[in-house]
């Protein structure tokens, strides 16, 4: 089989394959990370998520514009910039680009956080989580190897428990929220008809 003439697409599915991995990793050691446990290797670990997290940019990056060269596709640089106007499957791929852009901003203001301050950095670093689910559900409804068991297998290696470990982390904080309001709630002195002394 000549796989010449499909180079660039062949190029693209590899990058996307292995930003989605990536990505998966990345937010799963961020998870790990943020968690309230004591680790003395968290900041071996913050070198490792930053590596992953830069590496999975420069996948998406390759993915991107392998398909620029792509003579099947053909999406040109609107296809692949702007969200929901190439030809193939635009509403998944609308949905990867959109992924695409959101992970690179929220990415790259880890390098700003002095700037924006640690906090708000901190919740803005959260919605990463929003962006890579858009980035699996791009690999879904957009991609080629979405159905071949091997990808499957692969992807689910590393996707399943980061999903579960966000799962984990969104019910735990909606947990705490209720068990705190909760607590405000029954708080002597809160109610709203003190007795009369």
């Amino acid at each position: 089989m000549n796989v010449a003439p499909h180079l660039f697409w062949i190029t693209s599915r590899a990058a996307g394959g292995a930003a989605l991995l990536l990505a998966s990793a990345s937010v799963a050691l961020g998870l790990m990370m943020s968690s309230r446990r004591k680790s003395a290797n968290k900041r071996d670990l913050r070198s490792i998520h930053e590596a992953l997290s830069l590496t999975t940019l420069a996948m998406v990056a390759l993915h991107g514009v392998s398909l620029l060269g792509d003579s099947f596709l053909n999406p040109g640089l609107s296809g692949i910039t702007i969200p929901f106007v190439g030809a193939y499957r635009p509403i998944w791929t609308g949905i990867g680009i959109i992924s695409g852009y959101g992970l690179a901003v929220l990415g790259l203001t880890y390098y700003l956080r002095d700037r924006i301050g640690a906090a708000r950095w901190r919740r803005l670093h959260r919605l990463t989580a929003v962006f890579w689910l858009l980035a699996v559900g791009h690999t879904i409804g957009a991609g080629s190897d979405a159905a071949q068991l091997w990808f499957l297998a692969i992807s689910g290696a590393i996707v399943v428990p980061a999903a579960l470990l966000l799962t984990l982390r969104w019910l735990g904080r909606a947990g705490s929220s209720a068990a705190a309001s909760g607590s405000v709630a029954g708080a002597p002195g809160l109610r709203a008809e003190q007795p009369s002394g």
